[in-house]
């Protein structure tokens, strides 16, 4: 798929057709070029690819105002079992509800993608800064939680929490990071009635357009330019493993601080915390197959990178993220405890051979999909009764479940 990577912008209609194999840097540089005042909503590192990202649900520091790339999709191309090219009408709107965050390769082969570009002004405002627990960290993660997903939805604010040592002092540090759809002035009145506790300074607020905001949020510095977005090769770390968990209660001071004590004894697990409500309350759980929306406050991802080869490496890194995520039991979603598609994770369970029961598939299943596990095996069964589309944890076949147990 990694060729297939063409990208048609339509600013008349306010449309593109993407081929799967682009990056979300590519398709961000595509639309800028076309237009100062358009932008699309994904994911904020440029080297994702759109295939899988689209197929399951995508999200980015637009998602409170315009959803996710799921909620922003027209049209796709997929081939089938059969080897058919489809598009949403050929393929049924079933199948065109499935693949929109049920993960496209219980499937077929998405090949391309229509999307809704969205509008953006052509001046935004971003900032980031970083505040240790001697800087009173605490406070200000406790109000963050109180206000982030309630907050005007053209302002996300995500915060990254990880172990620090400065000067041989151990602590955490909470980085602030913020995407606002709108100027500097308007910006820094939110702030001073929103969070306070922050304590940002008139310097702190950053104006740039919609494209360099994409630069920003990547970590490049100001004055870079945007071909950067047009490298496809990540200059990432090596390794790495992701989770996730969903908070639906804020967590109290005291739950907060015996999280920074775990963190501080764990070292290396990074905890990023990006904030729900606005546009992703608004939608009904049941319009696409990703079913995380109302009643969420902000959603964690866990993570870990490490540069050492082979298996010891790899499970002492694992068993630390899996520690932490261990510790977060009590505060997080219940019955189910909910995960996010896109950072497939392993430990919720596999289906071992690639045919898993409806009933060991719901395991996972019912995390990813809540009440919407039901509808994708329907589709699945439907459109790929003999499961040849299939993965560690791939929507299953009840046909070919049935198959198996009657051989």
């Amino acid at each position: 798929m990694f060729s297939l990577r063409s990208i048609s912008v339509n600013v008349e209609d306010e449309s593109a057709w993407v081929e799967s194999g682009a990056t979300l840097g590519e398709v961000y540089y595509r639309v800028a070029e076309q237009s100062k005042i358009h932008g699309f909503p994904a994911g904020v590192c440029p080297t994702v690819g759109v295939g899988g990202h689209l197929s399951g649900a995508g999200y980015g520091n637009m998602m409170r105002k315009y959803g996710l790339s799921v909620d922003n999709i027209l049209d796709a191309q997929i081939v089938d079992v059969n080897g058919r090219l489809l598009d949403r009408e050929s393929m049924g709107e079933d199948l065109f509800w499935a693949i929109r965050g049920g993960g496209g390769a219980s499937f077929g082969v998405i090949v391309s993608w229509k999307i809704k570009l969205v509008p953006v002004p052509e001046i935004v405002t971003v900032f980031r800064v970083e505040r240790t627990l001697e800087q009173g960290a605490t406070d200000i993660v406790h109000q963050w939680q109180y206000v982030a997903d309630t907050i005007h939805e053209d302002l996300f604010i995500r915060v990254v929490v990880m172990q620090s040592n400065k000067k041989g002092h151990q602590t955490v540090k909470a980085k602030f990071v913020a995407l606002f759809l709108g100027n500097a002035e308007k910006l820094h009145a939110l702030m001073d009635e929103s969070l306070p506790q922050l304590g940002l300074k008139h310097e702190d607020y950053i104006e740039m357009s919609w494209i360099e905001s994409v630069l920003y949020w990547s970590n490049y510095p100001i004055g870079t330019s945007t071909d950067v977005l047009l490298e496809r090769q990540p200059s990432s770390e090596k390794f790495l493993k992701k989770k996730s968990d969903y908070i639906q209660e804020p967590m109290s001071k005291s739950g907060l601080e015996e999280l920074w004590k775990k963190m501080m004894e764990l070292r290396k697990p990074v905890l990023t915390f990006n904030p729900y409500g606005g546009k992703m309350r608004e939608i009904s759980e049941l319009e696409t197959p990703f079913p995380h929306r109302a009643g969420n406050v902000y959603k964690i991802q866990y993570s870990v990178n490490w540069k050492e080869e082979g298996v010891e490496a790899a499970d002492k890194n694992l068993d630390l993220i899996r520690r932490l995520y261990e510790f977060m039991t009590p505060y997080v979603s219940k019955s189910p405890r909910c995960s996010y598609l896109n950072y497939r994770d392993v430990d919720l369970g596999t289906n071992g051979n690639g045919n898993a029961s409806y009933s060991e598939a719901s395991v996972w299943g019912t995390k990813y999909f809540k009440g919407n596990f039901d509808r994708l095996v329907q589709v699945k069964t439907a459109v790929d009764p003999g499961n040849f589309f299939s993965y560690e944890q791939s929507i299953p076949s009840l046909t070919a479940w049935e198959g198996k147990m009657a051989e």
